[in-house]
């Protein structure tokens, strides 16, 4: 795979000089088409070879990922429960978690607990406090309903008792 320059070289002729930027651009651009072609494949045989090689180093570097994970992991482990005292240590930093775990759920349940029986009191309270007004409301009702029947009954009979008189005092 060679490639071949067409280029030649410059002549220098007096009163003319080269541009560095020129000879910087043609290398570059020479550099450029030399790795493009290298790098993309001409044929299907080298396309299905760079396939092939990809199928195979794509499980082989997830492989090694994980083996590393796991000797770090197993490393990890065996210095931190190497001695009986770490492990006692590390038990006593789980229970002492648990532990904050647990009260601060009994807190929670009892916070839980009293605002429930703050607003049962309330309710209760505010219940009582309608019932007792609407049956002070209701028992004048009553009272001012007999007083007005009391009333109204006395003016019939009165009214009755006057055309009973007049009726009589009429026949006789």
């Amino acid at each position: 795979m060679a490639t071949t320059s067409s280029t030649t070289p410059a002549t220098k002729t007096p009163g003319t000089t080269r541009k560095p930027a020129a000879r910087k651009s043609a290398t570059a651009t020479k550099s450029t088409a030399s790795t493009t072609t290298s790098t993309q494949p001409k044929t299907p045989v080298e396309q299905v070879q760079d396939l092939a090689v990809t199928a195979v180093l794509v499980p082989v570097g997830a492989g090694l990922l994980a083996r590393d994970n796991l000797v770090s992991t197993v490393n990890g482990l065996r210095s931190k429960y190497s001695t009986r005292a770490s492990i006692e240590r590390e038990l006593k930093r789980y229970e002492r978690r648990g532990a904050t775990a647990r009260n601060r759920f009994e807190r929670q349940v009892r916070r839980a607990r009293t605002k429930f029986e703050r607003e049962l009191r309330q309710r209760r309270t505010r219940v009582e406090k309608t019932v007792k007004q609407n049956r002070r409301r209701l028992e004048r009702e009553v009272r001012q309903a007999r007083k007005d029947l009391d009333k109204q009954s006395s003016l019939v009979s009165k009214r009755v008792e006057k055309l009973v008189s007049d009726a009589q005092g009429l026949l006789n």
